[in-house]
């Protein structure tokens, strides 16, 4: 999520179980798009506003041009956020989740809602679906420490936490999830185990209607899915910030998620089977030609930062960070913004075209991968163009969003990899 770090705190140890399905001639994979907020065709779009954040803004609306054959899901883009289009139940709803890699849980906003955060959409409303099924406290699927007691009619209640503090407690339910398809015929998958929230609190906005967790766990939407598939990887094409608000990204899954051909770099994922996040070795990064290593020190961690679609900005060590800003202040030929109290201590440049600025190479273990002014620089206000990285002493470092973007980025969680192809993402 934007500005939010979906590190889930608790995990769920649960058997996922993905029962009759109506694949049809699709079970090779599918294709979610991912729809900016601002674009005109967004369920959001309003024409008198820019989305302005602290480093700044996805929605995500959907795309018809060149998608790979199969079904997919609209995504929206929101506050930083990337807001992908799940169809929920019988008769189906439009729920519009945050799209998270940093974490696993499937859920949203339901009735009856105690204590849930304004939303501008109608709540999903468990009652009027024909598909839903509650899980009972007696099943396996209930046999988890923090699916942690049964609610007043022997439903399995849970509580999920995030590192932000966001909260979402309910009760777990199997669902059938539709999704749309290229060529028009609706897609449905039945028995998505998901997250019905009844009390949800957190930094979320009218917009976020529950959150889509993409992790590597197995509540996950990609460890569901490929237990369909036979195989579980995903990939995601976002469209940078700066962007024609007309155009979208994409989501792939099964076989229509593959990344491969001239130009693929890929280093292997570090974080065990099953479990969340997504870490990565990252050994520095170059300016230009000048490489700034990760550590000053001669040891390097391994899975040293993660990659999440749930966070904008990239966020560094600070010594690192100091390093890197100090390098790109002197090959760049511009100066600095040093009186703008609302700047901070961003480094940040006036400009009123395209900045240019050195490309910046982030150097993974066995993968290098190429990131254009338009990847590392992102426009808080007209005229001005500030550094979409950040320093922070937490210890939890993070690849954000800004960054991954016209990128086309490969999750192979069975061959544990992560694979990079530099890719026009408003043309997927």
């Amino acid at each position: 999520m934007a500005s939010i770090l979906h590190i889930h705190l608790w995990f769920f140890v649960l058997h996922t179980f993905l029962c009759e399905t109506q694949m049809g001639a699709y079970n090779s994979g599918f294709s979610v798009q991912l729809i900016r907020q601002n674009s005109p065709n967004s369920l959001f779009y309003r024409s008198d506003e820019l989305p302005i954040h602290r480093l700044g803004s996805f929605y995500q609306v959907p795309k018809k041009s060149n998608a790979p054959s199969g079904p997919f899901t609209r995504v929206t883009s929101n506050n930083g956020d990337y807001l992908m289009k799940l169809t929920l139940g019988t008769p189906p709803v439009d729920v519009y989740g945050l799209v998270d890699t940093g974490s696993d849980l499937i859920w949203a906003q339901c009735t009856p809602c105690n204590s849930c955060y304004k939303q501008k959409s109608p709540m999903f409303e468990p009652s009027r679906s024909k598909t839903y099924s509650p899980i009972p406290c007696d099943s396996e699927e209930c046999n988890s420490p923090f699916a942690y007691s049964c609610s007043p009619h022997n439903m399995c209640a849970y509580s999920y936490a995030y590192a932000d503090s966001s909260v979402t407690n309910g009760v777990l339910a199997r669902e059938t999830v539709t999704f749309s398809s290229t060529n028009g015929e609706p897609i449905v998958v039945g028995d998505i185990i998901f997250g019905c929230g009844h009390s949800n609190s957190g930094t979320f906005n009218e917009n976020d209607m529950g959150i889509i967790g993409l992790g590597g766990g197995p509540l996950s939407l990609v460890s569901q899915m490929g237990n369909l598939y036979g195989r579980k990887r995903f990939s995601q094409c976002l469209v940078p910030f700066r962007a024609d608000p007309h155009t979208s990204g994409i989501i792939s899954f099964g076989d229509a998620s593959d990344v491969s051909g001239e130009g693929v770099a890929t280093t292997p994922l570090v974080s065990e089977e099953g479990q969340t996040p997504y870490l990565v070795t990252l050994e520095g990064v170059s300016v230009g030609d000048t490489f700034v290593p990760f550590s000053s020190s001669e040891v390097l961690s391994k899975g040293n930062i993660m990659i999440d679609s749930g966070t904008p900005a990239t966020y560094l060590p600070p010594e690192f960070y100091d390093r890197l800003v100090e390098e790109l202040k002197v090959q760049s030929s511009l100066l600095p913004i040093d009186d703008d109290p609302d700047l901070g201590t961003q480094l940040c440049y006036r400009s009123d075209t395209n900045l240019e600025v050195p490309i910046l190479t982030a150097h993974f273990e066995g993968a290098d991968v190429q990131l254009m002014s338009i990847q590392t620089f992102i426009p808080p206000k007209d005229g001005v163009f500030c550094f979409a990285m950040a320093g922070t002493n937490d210890g939890e470092y993070i690849f954000g969003n800004f960054a991954q973007s016209n990128i086309l980025i490969g999750f192979d969680l069975d061959r544990r990899t992560v694979s990079f192809k530099p890719t026009d993402c408003t043309k997927q």
